[in-house]
C-alpha cells in the first residue's frame, strides 16, 4: 500500500500552535500558519482514533492527537489560492468536546470518519470538501 501524506490541526502549545502540520512519508514535516497558505489535498481520507476521542467527548482526557486526514498528494499554495464558493461545499468539522467524530457540517451531523473523498481544499483553517 502507498504511503500517504498526513494533515492535521495543530494544537500543541509551542512555536507551531495553531498551524498546519504536513507529514510526508519521506519523514519530512512541515509546518503552516493557516492564513498564509491554501492546501489542496487529493485522494483523501479522515482518520480518527475513535477511543481517544470519546475519551475527550465524556471529559475523561484532554487533548490528544487523534484525528487527521491522509492524502496521496497536497499542493500547498502560497499564493494564487483557489477561490471556493464556500456556500456552495461541504465543510468537513472535527471536534471532540462536541461530537467524537469527523462531521460534515451541512445539518445532519453525519459521522465520516474513514470516508473518502477525491480533493479537501482550506479556507484558513477551514477545510471543505472541494470534489466528491
Amino acid at each position: 500500500m502507498k504511503k500517504r501524506i498526513k494533515v492535521r490541526f495543530n494544537l500543541g502549545r509551542g512555536k507551531n500552535y495553531l498551524k498546519w502540520k504536513i507529514e510526508y512519508p519521506s519523514g519530512e514535516v512541515e509546518y503552516h500558519y493557516p492564513i498564509n497558505v491554501q492546501l489542496v489535498m487529493k485522494n483523501c481520507q479522515l482518520k480518527n482514533n475513535r477511543n481517544a476521542a470519546e475519551k475527550i467527548y465524556k471529559n475523561q482526557s484532554h487533548k490528544v492527537v487523534c484525528a487527521w486526514v491522509l492524502c496521496e498528494d497536497i499542493d500547498v499554495k502560497f499564493d494564487k489560492f483557489k477561490a471556493y464558493d464556500t456556500m456552495d461545499l461541504d465543510r468537513l468539522t472535527y471536534n471532540p468536546r462536541r461530537l467524537p467524530y469527523w462531521v460534515k457540517d451541512d445539518g445532519y451531523l453525519m459521522c465520516m470518519d474513514g470516508v473518502t473523498v477525491n480533493e479537501i481544499g482550506t479556507v484558513d483553517y477551514k477545510l471543505f470538501i472541494t470534489k466528491n
